[in-house]
């Protein structure tokens, strides 16, 4: 009776900064690192005088932190309260179990709410994993004296632990030393503790066959993610991270924030099937447009090691900039937003060029990802290998110039979008044979890079990235979204680790 779901961390490629106000888009990459949900019943059975039950049992499992809190669920009025230790509190998923149960309440008739109501007196139990590509594990690697390469990583166990530090000699007040390496892990997990839920509970069905790019059974996962994920932070945010776990790659326009007014009316008491049912009525006006990398393009990320940024104080003294400065403000967003679009348009034309002379597409790429950019240019020997040189050196000047507005961007608000040490590295990435273009992701900082590589250059990148002491991730471009699995996580995680030696 078990029920396992998925959700992909994102790459948020275009659109930082700008995407947090419509109608700017941004172009969001899902990946291949993915957040698994496993639920099922507590008790095998009900207990005979379960029926008289106000409450019922919830287990929350983190293996990876060595975690398990126990909670009571009010079948009244689906309030959810701690019973263990404190210490181990997950916000996200502690607001997505009763969002998603009310969400039940608000969509099924009296028949199913009986069911569902039986069903919840057997208790859930939750588990959690996140794979590796979530954490950083560089300190790990480093200390057993391995070299900085994706190999290394592909060594590690699925779902390997992660450490915790003592802050004290008698080691009170163990904190783990989760760092991240940006892929959105909040928001994966949040989408797909939400899917795994909801098909248990069956307020959707995610099953291949049922499963379609307009599925009405995805907009209830997102809308119910969403949710549960800006309650949990306190805010309401963009929405491209978690619209990106549900959906998987695409242009993202965010939604109207007022559309999660009534989530308010939670906090003041009104009970939260009716807030539910509000939500799920609600006007949601964000915008999703296809898109995921052409043709054997690849996605690459690199760790440098430099220690993270925090992204809401970096959101935060670009909005006080916005604010200082509004007409430099406002024509700094408004080359960004022709910057992203030129990017998006070259990224179309390679795609329908593909489409249109595979043949021709193929030969270029095979060449040009042996060789540095300024050498494409000597490839094209006949219009249709033209063409598609022209649109590759189209997409990486439109990334010189984000890249250049970024940069502008951050110093005038003063903050480290696209730091020195970022900035050397990228040039240094972008001079290199195969690549397309090279960037810092989302919000920027010194969290991550980003890497467009051509054919089978990744490998080479990889390599040259290492010997400048930035890790290459595992993490590839996945354009697929929230996914109902078959089997044990884990088993599926030690096939892909074996397969993620080689780079393509």
């Amino acid at each position: 009776m078990a029920v396992v779901a998925s959700a992909p961390g994102k790459v948020l490629m275009t659109g930082g900064y700008l995407i947090l106000e419509r109608p700017n888009a941004g172009v969001v990459l899902s990946t291949n690192a993915r957040f698994y949900a496993i639920v099922k019943p507590l008790y095998e059975e009900m207990k005979p005088d379960s029926w008289a039950w106000a409450w019922t049992d919830v287990r929350l499992t983190s293996p990876q932190l060595s975690r398990e809190s126990m909670y009571k669920l009010s079948l009244k009025n689906l309030m959810l309260q701690c019973v263990s230790s404190s210490e181990s509190r997950n916000p996200f998923v502690e607001q997505a179990v009763p969002y998603a149960i009310a969400a039940a309440h608000a969509l099924f008739d009296k028949d199913k709410k009986d069911a569902l109501h039986k069903l919840l007196l057997q208790g859930l139990d939750i588990t959690i994993l996140g794979c590796n590509d979530f954490y950083s594990y560089r300190n790990q690697i480093e200390a057993r004296g391995l070299p900085l390469t994706p190999e290394s990583l592909a060594a590690l166990p699925p779902f390997t632990s992660i450490t915790f530090n003592a802050e004290e000699e008698n080691g009170q007040n163990c904190k783990p030393e989760v760092a991240k390496t940006g892929l959105g892990s909040s928001a994966a997990m949040t989408a797909a503790v939400v899917a795994a839920l909801l098909h248990y509970l069956g307020v959707v069905d995610l099953s291949p066959l049922s499963k379609n790019e307009g599925s009405a059974d995805l907009d209830v996962v997102h809308i119910i993610a969403q949710t549960a994920h800006c309650i949990a932070q306190g805010k309401i945010g963009s929405g491209f991270d978690v619209s990106s776990a549900v959906y998987g790659s695409h242009r993202y326009v965010r939604f109207s924030p007022d559309v999660l007014s009534s989530a308010q009316d939670a906090l003041n008491g009104t009970p939260l099937q009716e807030v539910m049912a509000a939500i799920l009525k609600g006007k949601w006006d964000h915008e999703r447009t296809k898109f995921s990398l052409p043709p054997s393009m690849n996605l690459l990320l690199g760790e440098p090691g430099t220690g993270g940024s925090s992204t809401p104080s970096m959101v935060g003294a670009v909005k006080r900039w916005q604010k200082s400065d509004p007409a430099k403000a406002q024509e700094t967003w408004r080359k960004l937003s022709e910057a992203n679009s030129k990017l998006e348009i070259q990224f179309n034309i390679l795609s329908k060029l593909a489409e249109e002379n595979w043949n021709a597409y193929k030969c270029v790429l095979d060449i040009c990802s042996k060789q540095k950019s300024e050498k494409w240019i000597e490839q094209s020997t006949e219009p249709s290998q033209e063409a598609v040189v022209k649109a590759l050196l189209g997409a990486r000047s439109a990334m010189v110039e984000i890249r250049n507005l970024m940069r502008q961007m951050g110093e005038a608000a003063g903050v480290p979008i696209e730091p020195e040490s970022q900035t050397r590295l990228l040039d240094a990435t972008m001079d290199m044979e195969g690549v397309l273009l090279a960037g810092v992701p989302g919000a920027g900082g010194f969290d991550a890079v980003f890497a467009v590589t051509l054919g089978d250059s990744g490998s080479n990148v990889a390599r040259a990235w290492s010997s400048l002491n930035v890790l290459a991730l595992l993490v590839r471009e996945d354009p697929h979204g929230v996914s109902l699995e078959t089997g044990d996580p884990i088993t599926k995680e030690i096939t892909a680790a074996v397969s993620a030696v080689h780079i393509e």
